[in-house]
């Protein structure tokens, strides 16, 4: 299926990925159970539904890392712009509210965490992540990435942590840490729509391939060595580059790849702009008291940023 029996389970599956994955949902259900029994019976318990998210959170966070998505992505840009999207815009808010609000106070209340509050202002953390996303995506930036595995490692992990602080302001889970009223809550949501925008569209309306991985077979071939065991470069002895795998030609599957992050960037924003106005408009007509789980620095009780 779309050339992945090509590939042994090994490459597909990323063994090593998958029990890291494997380890951080036992951990999680180690703090959430025996860990807050001991250490913070008083607190609430998390959910069925916040472990849910977490569990899938992670699933798919390995799928787009680690498993066959992390493959396809090397072969369809359509593939790499869904591993992005997910890694980027789906699972840090599912990361974020699956988490209780006693294991961020644990992990984030140490006065060591004061030090880098400034990180955590909302507008440096909307700036930092559309920013490092946008720049990604400049065809000689994303090339040298892909083909640069220290790079490529450093690169993800950053945009990752970039990604987490610029959703913790819209989604932080501890209410004391919320800084941004709903209306700016509302306003943080459309400034990212925004800034992702022009990246988006300059991938979208290009009418000829920019991006080398996908269509020069030797960038290709270097490219794959993330995903595959010994030199890469044999994949050309058995291949003629990555048109053998695209089911379009390449300037489509562009294309494609750009109308992908912006649909799901839309959905995803969408979502949480509609479901911040509902609360605001719910608490403005004094039906609920509730504020929804919002942004807010790295600290205890208003030391956030």
């Amino acid at each position: 299926m779309l050339g992945l029996q090509y590939f042994t389970f090994e490459e597909l599956w990323s063994p090593m990925v998958f029990f890291f994955m494997t380890a951080v949902v036992i951990l999680y259900f180690y703090l959430i159970g025996p860990w807050k029994q001991k250490h913070a019976p008083q607190e609430a318990a998390a959910t069925w539904i916040q472990k849910l998210m977490f569990v899938a959170g992670a699933f798919l966070y390995y799928m787009a890392q680690g498993g066959p998505m992390e493959m396809l992505g090397h072969m369809m840009f359509t593939f790499h712009m869904m591993n992005m999207s997910i890694s980027y815009l789906i699972v840090p808010p599912l990361i974020l509210l699956a988490v209780p609000a006693f294991v961020w106070r644990m992990m984030f209340s140490k006065p060591f965490w004061k030090k880098l509050n400034f990180l955590m202002h909302p507008i440096l953390s909307l700036l930092l992540f559309n920013m490092l996303f946008s720049v990604y995506h400049i065809p000689d930036i994303h090339d040298f990435v892909m083909t640069h595995f220290n790079v490529h490692r450093l690169y993800y992990g950053v945009m990752l942590i970039a990604s987490f602080m610029m959703w913790w302001q819209i989604a932080c889970p501890v209410p004391e840490w919320n800084r941004l009223t709903d209306l700016r809550k509302m306003a943080y949501v459309f400034a990212n729509g925004m800034l992702l925008t022009p990246a988006c569209a300059l991938i979208i309306f290009a009418t000829t391939p920019v991006f080398a991985t996908y269509n020069d077979p030797q960038v290709w071939a270097k490219a794959m060595g993330y995903c595959v065991t010994g030199d890469p470069m044999r994949l050309l002895t058995l291949f003629d580059g990555p048109s053998f795998f695209n089911l379009m030609k390449p300037v489509e599957d562009q294309q494609l790849g750009g109308i992908v992050m912006k649909l799901v960037q839309e959905i995803m924003y969408g979502s949480i702009l509609a479901y911040v106005f509902f609360h605001w408009y719910q608490r403005e007509k004094g039906d609920t008291e509730d504020e929804l789980p919002g942004p807010g620095g790295i600290g205890p009780a208003g030391a956030g940023v």
